[in-house]
Protein backbone atom coordinates (compact mmCIF):
# COMPACT_ATOMS: atom_id res chain seq x y z
CA UNK A 1 0.00 0.00 0.00
CA UNK A 2 1.42 3.73 -0.46
CA UNK A 3 2.64 6.37 1.73
CA UNK A 4 -0.83 8.30 1.02
CA UNK A 5 -3.36 5.29 1.75
CA UNK A 6 -1.52 4.20 4.96
CA UNK A 7 -1.78 7.60 6.62
CA UNK A 8 -5.22 8.11 4.80
CA UNK A 9 -5.98 4.64 6.44
CA UNK A 10 -4.83 5.49 9.95
CA UNK A 11 -6.57 9.38 9.53
CA UNK A 12 -9.85 7.27 9.15
CA UNK A 13 -9.21 5.19 11.81
CA UNK A 14 -8.75 7.71 14.34
CA UNK A 15 -11.61 10.10 13.23
CA UNK A 16 -14.01 6.68 13.46
CA UNK A 17 -12.65 6.71 17.14
CA UNK A 18 -12.91 10.08 18.20
CA UNK A 19 -16.45 9.88 16.65
CA UNK A 20 -17.84 7.31 18.34
CA UNK A 21 -16.71 9.47 21.37
CA UNK A 22 -18.37 12.42 20.24
CA UNK A 23 -21.48 11.27 18.13
CA UNK A 24 -23.86 14.02 18.50
CA UNK A 25 -21.43 16.42 17.24
CA UNK A 26 -19.61 17.49 13.96
CA UNK A 27 -16.34 16.18 14.30
CA UNK A 28 -13.80 18.76 12.76
CA UNK A 29 -10.46 16.79 12.17
CA UNK A 30 -7.04 18.45 11.76
CA UNK A 31 -4.94 17.06 9.49
CA UNK A 32 -2.17 18.98 8.12
CA UNK A 33 -2.77 22.74 7.56
CA UNK A 34 -6.79 21.35 7.44
CA UNK A 35 -10.03 20.93 9.20
CA UNK A 36 -11.84 17.88 7.66
CA UNK A 37 -14.98 16.47 8.63
CA UNK A 38 -15.93 12.83 7.33
CA UNK A 39 -19.33 11.34 6.72
CA UNK A 40 -22.29 12.83 7.44
CA UNK A 41 -20.65 15.79 9.07
CA UNK A 42 -18.91 16.45 5.61
CA UNK A 43 -22.67 16.66 3.74
CA UNK A 44 -23.65 18.75 7.14
CA UNK A 45 -20.51 21.04 6.69
CA UNK A 46 -21.06 21.19 3.06
CA UNK A 47 -24.69 22.36 3.33
CA UNK A 48 -24.11 25.02 6.09
CA UNK A 49 -20.55 26.03 4.87
CA UNK A 50 -21.47 26.14 0.67
CA UNK A 51 -18.22 24.28 0.51
CA UNK A 52 -17.93 21.52 -1.75
CA UNK A 53 -18.12 18.20 -0.99
CA UNK A 54 -15.70 14.75 -2.36
CA UNK A 55 -15.60 11.40 -1.71
CA UNK A 56 -12.10 10.40 -1.59
CA UNK A 57 -10.78 6.95 -1.22
CA UNK A 58 -11.33 5.22 2.12
CA UNK A 59 -9.33 2.09 3.47
CA UNK A 60 -10.13 0.14 0.65
CA UNK A 61 -10.10 0.82 -2.64
CA UNK A 62 -13.99 0.10 -3.04
CA UNK A 63 -14.45 2.56 -0.44
CA UNK A 64 -16.12 5.92 -1.17
CA UNK A 65 -15.54 8.46 2.10
CA UNK A 66 -17.67 12.08 1.85
CA UNK A 67 -15.33 14.33 2.86
CA UNK A 68 -15.28 18.36 3.10
CA UNK A 69 -11.99 20.46 4.33
CA UNK A 70 -10.84 24.00 4.93
CA UNK A 71 -7.57 25.77 5.98
CA UNK A 72 -6.96 25.79 9.67
CA UNK A 73 -7.15 29.41 9.21
CA UNK A 74 -10.53 30.23 8.44
CA UNK A 75 -11.92 27.97 11.59
CA UNK A 76 -12.86 31.34 13.28
CA UNK A 77 -15.00 32.27 10.42
CA UNK A 78 -16.72 28.76 10.12
CA UNK A 79 -17.12 27.19 13.82
CA UNK A 80 -19.72 30.07 14.12
CA UNK A 81 -21.78 29.05 11.27
CA UNK A 82 -22.06 25.50 12.21
CA UNK A 83 -22.67 26.50 15.66
CA UNK A 84 -25.88 29.12 14.74
CA UNK A 85 -26.71 26.15 12.15
CA UNK A 86 -27.68 24.75 15.66
CA UNK A 87 -24.83 21.97 16.02
CA UNK A 88 -22.21 20.79 18.76
CA UNK A 89 -18.58 20.81 17.35
CA UNK A 90 -15.91 18.88 18.41
CA UNK A 91 -12.32 19.44 17.19
CA UNK A 92 -10.03 17.13 16.99
CA UNK A 93 -6.03 18.47 16.70
CA UNK A 94 -3.16 16.90 15.69
CA UNK A 95 -0.76 16.80 18.17
CA UNK A 96 2.00 14.60 16.02
CA UNK A 97 3.52 14.11 12.81
CA UNK A 98 1.35 11.04 11.55
CA UNK A 99 4.77 10.01 9.43
CA UNK A 100 6.44 9.30 13.04
CA UNK A 101 5.94 6.18 15.11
Amino acid sequence: MNEYLELRKQCLKQHVAMKAKHPDAILLFRNGDFYEAYHEDARDCSAILGLTLIETTGAGKRTKVALVGFPHHALDSYLPKIVRAGHRVAICEQLQDPKKP
